[in-house]
Formats: structure tokens, sequence, C-alpha cells
């Protein structure tokens, strides 16, 4: 298949196999990869109904080597688990995780972006619920799927602020909800309010915390990060947010170059006191926000990425493709 590697979107594109593990009697069979991207369920499957679904993102790239390395991937395997373990889901251990990532990736690593193209493998796992049933309770049986895509760089002609709807109409996620997990439904519940976002003439919504609605949480797919005037990382501490590993790892970068970053409550009044504002997440690592629209009052916050934040973004992908030293350990190797 011949892939034009510079105009690659962020859409799903069949390739050669995924790999999949099923779950019964208590425990996971052997991994087996498929050439077919179907997958056949009984129509009263639990995670149709019922909503016992979870998944990850993760991805691939071609170093400057010529190694193919995944980012993070351990970091992925125990987000998973906390999702699994929230919906009662069977645990995938690390070893598992790491298996079938690696497996996938080598069976398809004629579809890795060349270096140089900007772009990666995007990993997708997802663990449904497949017992058929019409009672609420937890399935007793399920497949782990680990597919692999293609995508290319989310800027091509350079990285552009989008603008951010603060939202108020709607409520991403309870205090003791779901927000902190990765699952199918958060992400179902978001579309009304990105579609209400894009109607105010924005890109993204920002959410605020539904106890109060005075603290900022985060946007629809992307933990929230802002800097201060004195160069200050801040980004919001909240039991209902989804704990990016992006955002965990710009952390570590801040803290290693000096960058002072606080982990706190983010009253919605700071966003006139920020001087760039972001969006951090896998897809993308830092979508930059210009603009920032609420109750008729816009936060503005520049037509371009601030400082901070691009050299935070160049330090991320630099280890991404090999070009600047992997001092944390972050980038496994796929074994060929």
């Amino acid at each position: 298949m011949e892939i034009d590697w510079k105009n690659l979107g962020f859409e799903f594109m069949p390739v050669k196999s995924n790999i999949r593990y099923h779950y019964a009697n208590g425990k996971w069979g052997a991994g087996k990869l498929y050439n077919d991207d179907s997958l056949t369920l009984s129509v009263a499957s639990n995670c149709l109904h019922y909503g016992q679904a979870a998944f990850e993102g993760l991805k691939a790239f071609t170093c400057k080597d010529g190694k193919v390395r995944v980012f993070r991937a351990p970091a992925n395997s125990k987000r998973l688990n906390s999702s699994t373990g929230h919906l009662l889901m069977p645990a995938i251990t690390e070893e598992m995780f790491l298996e079938a990532v690696n497996a996938v990736v080598k069976d398809n690593i004629d579809y890795v972006p060349p270096y140089g193209t900007g772009g990666a493998l995007y990993i997708r796992p997802v663990i449904v619920g497949t017992s058929p049933q019409i009672g609420i309770s937890a399935s007793e049986e399920y497949e782990f799927i680990v597919l692999v895509v293609p995508v290319g760089p989310y800027y091509k002609n350079g990285i552009k602020p989008v603008d951010a709807y603060l939202v108020e109409e709607f409520d991403r996620a309870a205090p003791a909800g779901t927000g902190h997990i990765k699952i199918a439904g958060n992400y179902a519940a978001s579309l009304s309010p990105t579609k209400l976002a894009k109607a105010k003439g924005c890109s993204v919504a920002l959410f605020l915390d539904a106890a109060t609605h005075e603290h900022i949480e985060e946007f629809g797919t992307s933990n929230f990060a802002g800097i201060t005037r004195d160069g200050t990382y801040v980004t919001p501490l909240s039991p209902s947010i989804l704990p990016s590993i992006t955002n965990m790892s710009l952390i570590k970068l801040a803290e290693r170059n000096g960058i002072k970053v606080e982990r706190r409550p983010i009253h919605k009044s700071e966003l006139a006191e920020f001087v760039e504002v972001g969006a951090c997440g896998t897809a993308v690592v830092i979508t930059p926000i210009g603009r920032i629209v609420h109750q008729g009052r816009d936060y503005c916050y520049g037509n371009e990425i601030g400082p901070v934040l691009k050299q935070l973004y160049d330090m991320m992908t630099g280890i991404h493709y090999g070009e600047k030293p992997d001092e944390f350990g972050w980038m496994m190797e796929v074994e060929r």
C-alpha cells in the first residue's frame, strides 16, 4: 500500500493487523494477530448496553537512528488498569500489555511513518465486555484489542493556537465519578459540549469543576496547563481529571530544566493572569490556546505558541524522535 506520508491526517486507516486477547473462565488467553479489522459481537454484548469499555492512546516513532520506539507504554498500562479496576474488568498485566504493543507494532512496522515526516504510529489499546446479557452486571468475557494506525503531524504548517470555550452549560465529570479514568462514556458525553463550543466559534471546550463551577478542570480531551508571568507551569489538581501521561511528562521536563511547577486548584478568575495556555495530550503533545471565551469576555494569549510551552514541546518531541537524550528511560525499543 502506497502511503502519502506528508499528507497523513488523524483518522482510521486499514493496516496489516491488530492483536486480540480473549478473557473467559477467569483468565486471559494468548494473543493472536488478526488481519481483519472487524469484530463480531452479540447484539446483547455488555459493552453495547452497559458501557464496559475502556481504552488508551500512545504512539510509536521512527527515531533518528532508524529504530522504532514507543513512548511511555508502562504508564499507559498502569492507567488502563486504573480504568479496568473501576469498571470491574479483569486486569491486564504490564507484561501482557507490553507484549501486545510490541507484537502489533512489529507486525505493522511498514506503517510507522519514516523519520523526518513528523508522523507516528498511533496505538489504541481497548478492552470491552462481550458477554451477552440484559441484566446489569459485569461481563464474564472480554476482548482486549490493540490496533494501530499511522498518523501525521497535527500541525502541518507550524503550530497555531486554537480558541477554547469555557463551558458553564455542561459538566465533564462528577467529583466522585469517572473523570479520572479513560472510558468510552466520558468521550460520548463530551460531544454535545464540543458542538456547543464550535457553535461559539471555538475549536475546543474547557470545563469547570462540577461541584462549584469555580475551578478549571480540563479540556474535552486534554489536560490544562497555564504559564504565569513569572514562568511557572500551573496545572489543575482534581480527583475528576484524567491523569494525562503527556502532562506528567511535561511536568518532569519542566522540573528538570528549572521551571517551577504547581499542581493545585485553579480558580477561573486566574485565566486573566496567565500569559500562555496549552492543552496537553497524546495526539498533539501541546495545543496552544490563543483565546478562551467566557460569558462575553475573551482571555487572549497570543497568535503564536509561547516560549515556555514551545521549549517543552521541543524537548518532548526531541525525545520522541531520538534527537534528545531519553534521560527518564521513557522510550521502549520495538523488538524486530
